[in-house]
């Protein structure tokens, strides 16, 4: 029995006009975020407002202004809460004097917020020991971070200040295609080094769609303590000028002292440390001018 050969012919005209069905425009349709297999923005449960407080740039001083302007809002009489979103070097339950402290799950199987200073709070600094390093791949953190997101009971907040970590990677990503946030501030000291990645943190928060309160200069200047002479350490207008360059809003100096890097490592921030000192002061009028940026 003899076998014919089956010949193939790759130059066969395909029928159908229009395999894809795309439009005859040529256009890609317009399908919604979830078809094509994005992550859709919506807001965190039980909370009004929502800012990111980004720097790009590790050792700036963004958590320690962070947990100081959360404070401030709670001060200006708004119900407060904060969440660390950095996995790896959480700094929420340093700068709040709540080491040791593990949270209680609700009745709905939620994590319920641990509060200091009339400030609710969320870090995996509570989730693991204080000194337990998180040796994990990129899955399990993405887990993690989802648990701080949406397995929070947060109990009715008028504003949640994110603490993210340094960079522009999946973590930022995560939150601000996954989260709507209502603005996002950009911590910076005024050294050239820092500056150049602060800029990162803001182009990527345009890129994403984020809009943008305006950027923060730490450690502007320091006054001597014994003379009271000002020395600008690490530069004097070096945010200021970003931020007419980059077209972002200039939001205000916070100086370098002493005080203030004290006052987080023993946990007890400036805002309530020192309320009626000027650097209290500053962390103030910056909260005053976000909360009516956000329409609080």
């Amino acid at each position: 029995m003899s076998i014919k050969p089956r010949l193939f012919s790759t130059f066969q005209c395909l029928r159908h006009e229009n395999p894809l069905g795309l439009p005859r425009s040529g256009a890609p349709p317009q399908l919604p975020r979830m078809q094509r297999g994005l992550p859709t923005k919506r807001p965190l449960p039980s909370v009004r407002k929502t800012i990111a407080v980004s720097s790009a740039k590790g050792g700036v001083g963004k958590s320690t202004i962070a947990v100081n302007l959360a404070l401030a809002f709670a001060r200006l009489g708004y119900r407060t809460g904060i969440l660390d979103t950095d996995i790896f070097g959480p700094s929420i339950p340093t700068l709040l004097s709540l080491n040791g402290q593990e949270p209680r799950l609700s009745e709905d199987n939620q994590l319920l917020p641990i509060v200091n200073y009339g400030v609710k709070s969320m870090s995996m600094g509570y989730l693991v020991g204080e000194d337990k390093p998180v040796v994990w791949r990129g899955l399990m953190v993405m887990k993690a971070l989802q648990q701080l997101l949406w397995e929070v009971e947060w109990g009715g907040l008028d504003v949640l200040v994110m603490d993210l970590p340094p960079g522009t990677g999946d973590t930022q990503l995560t939150i601000t295609q996954q989260v709507v946030v209502d603005g996002a501030i950009v911590i910076s000291t005024p050294q050239d080094i820092a500056l150049r990645d602060a800029v990162k943190g803001v182009e990527m928060m345009r890129k994403v769609n984020v809009p943008l309160l305006g950027m923060v200069q730490n450690m502007s200047v320091f006054i001597c303590p014994q003379c009271n002479q000002s020395t600008h350490i690490f530069g004097s207008e070096g945010v200021a000028q970003a931020c007419v360059k980059h077209d972002v809003p200039f939001l205000g100096d916070v100086p370098l002292h002493a005080s203030i890097c004290d006052d987080a490592d023993r946990g007890k921030p400036t805002v309530v440390a020192e309320p009626g000192s000027g650097r209290a002061q500053a962390f103030v009028a910056i909260a005053e001018r976000i909360a009516k940026d956000i329409e609080l």
